[in-house]
C-alpha cells in the first residue's frame, strides 16, 4: 500500500518571533489564511487515503498538529521525543510502517514547502510511486529546475532520462547530490543543465530504505528495531524515549543518498519554493505597487517600499512610515525590526535574548 509521510518538525528560527519553540512555521497562517502544514496535506489527500497519511513532528508541536489536522487519526502523528536528522526521522516513519505492512510504498514530503500547481506534484508523485512499485529496489528523488544560483539550497547532478511504463514524468538516472554551493560554482551547475535543486522529498520502498540504513549507518539499526518491536505495545513510549535518542544525527542525504547506488529522479516542473525566511514571502505573495509584502489585517503603509510587514494578529493595525528594504513581523509578545540584508543575523540575535530577557520569548 502506499502511504504518505510528512516531516514536520522544523522549527523555522528565521521567521522568529511568529515561529517559536512551540508554534513552529509549518502552523503559521501565511498562505490565503492557511498553515504550511495544512497546504501540504491538501496536497496530498487526493492521492492517499487519510488513514494513510502520517505525520512525524517534535514531541512539542504535536498537539498542534493534531489540533491543525483534526481529520487525521490520533495515532498518525508520531511524536519525536528529541531533535534529530532527517535519517532518523524517515527510519523510525519506515521501521513503523514495516511493521505492518512490509510491502509499505512511502512518500516522503516536508511540511514547510510551497508547490503550485499541486496536479503536476501529484502526478509527479504518482509516478514515482508507480516506478517504484515496478522497481521495488529502486528509490526515487525530486528535482526543481534552477531559477537562479541558489547557494542555500543543495544540488542534484542528473544524466540520461528515459520513459518508463505507466509514467508520464521521464525518470532521470542520478550521478551525484552536491551540497551547498558557492555562487561560481552554482552558476557552473545551472550552466551544464545537468543540475536540479535537491528538494528533500523521495519515494520508495520502507524495506528498501530500512535495508540502505542498514548497509550505510549500521549504528541505527538496533534502536530502530527496539522501537519498531514495541510500537503499539504499553512500552512504545518508553521504548521510543529511551532508544530514538541513539539514533545517529545526520540528514538522509548524507546517510544514504549520497552513496547509494540505484537512485532516480523525477524533474518537479512547477513553482517550488522552501519557506525558510521572511525573504521568501516575497516570492508567495503579491507585492503592492511600492514592492511591499503585506500580510496582515490592517495596514498603512506610507512612502515605503521593498519592505516586508506581517502580523497573524487579524485585529493588529501595522502602521509605517518611510520605510525602506526593512522587516518588520509582529507577534503578541515580541516584535522584529530588522534590515532585509541582515535576516541571516536572527539566530544571533535569539542567543541575546535567551540570555538577557529569557527563554519565554523564544
Amino acid at each position: 500500500m502506499d502511504y504518505a509521510v510528512i516531516m514536520a518538525g522544523g522549527s523555522g528560527k528565521r521567521l522568529w518571533p511568529l515561529s517559536r519553540e512551540k508554534r513552529p512555521k509549518q502552523v503559521l497562517k501565511l498562505i490565503d489564511g492557511q498553515t504550511l502544514l495544512r497546504c501540504c496535506f491538501e496536497r496530498l489527500s487526493p492521492i492517499f487515503d487519510t488513514r494513510n497519511i502520517i505525520i512525524l513532528t517534535n514531541a512539542g508541536y504535536a498537539d498542534t498538529v493534531r489540533e491543525n489536522l483534526p481529520e487525521l487519526p490520533f495515532n498518525n502523528v508520531i511524536a519525536e521525543p528529541a531533535v534529530h536528522d532527517t535519517a532518523g526521522t524517515i527510519g523510525l516513519a519506515a521501521a513503523v510502517l514495516t511493521k505492518y505492512d512490509p510491502e509499505a510504498t512511502m512518500a516522503v514530503v516536508t511540511a514547510d514547502q510551497v508547490i503550485e500547481p499541486a496536479d503536476v506534484f501529484r502526478q509527479a508523485l504518482t509516478d514515482a510511486m508507480t516506478f517504484v512499485n515496478n522497481n521495488p529496489t529502486d528509490m526515487i528523488t525530486f528535482g526543481i529546475q534552477p531559477t537562479f544560483p541558489s547557494t542555500q539550497l543543495g544540488y542534484i547532478k542528473c544524466a540520461s532520462a528515459r520513459k518508463c511504463p505507466g509514467c508520464k514524468n521521464e525518470i532521470y538516472t542520478v550521478e551525484a547530490f552536491k551540497e551547498k554551493p558557492d555562487e561560481t560554482t552554482a552558476k557552473q551547475y545551472i550552466d551544464t543543465g545537468q543540475y536540479f535543486w535537491n528538494s528533500g522529498m523521495f519515494v520508495w520502498k520502507a524495506k528498501t530504505i530500512l535495508a540502505n540504513l542498514a548497509k550505510f549507518l549500521p549504528e541505527a539499526t538496533g534502536p530502530l528495531h527496539k522501537m519498531q518491536a514495541d510500537w503499539d505495545s504499553p512500552n512504545q513510549q518508553k521504548t521510543l524515549k529511551e532508544w530514538y535518542i541513539k539514533l545517529p544525527k545526520i540528514s538522509i542525504d548524507y546517510a544514504v543518498m549520497e552513496k547509494a547506488e540505484q537512485v532516480y529522479a523525477i524533474k518537479l516542473d512547477c513553482r517550488w519554493l522552501d519557506m525558510g525566511s521572511f525573504a521568501a514571502l516575497a516570492d508567495i505573495i503579491n507585492s503592492d505597487k511600492d514592492n511591499n509584502v503585506i500580510v496582515a489585517g490592517a495596514s498603512e503603509v506610507l512612502d515605503c517600499k521593498d519592505s516586508i510587514f506581517i502580523t497573524e494578529e487579524q485585529g493588529h493595525l501595522i502602521a509605517a512610515i518611510g520605510l525602506e528594504n526593512i522587516i518588520v513581523a509582529h507577534s503578541p509578545d515580541a516584535t522584529l525590526i530588522c534590515h532585509i540584508d541582515q535576516t541571516h543575523r536572527i539566530k544571533e540575535l535569539l542567543e541575546l535574548i535567551k540570555q538577557n530577557a529569557g527563554k519565554q520569548f523564544l
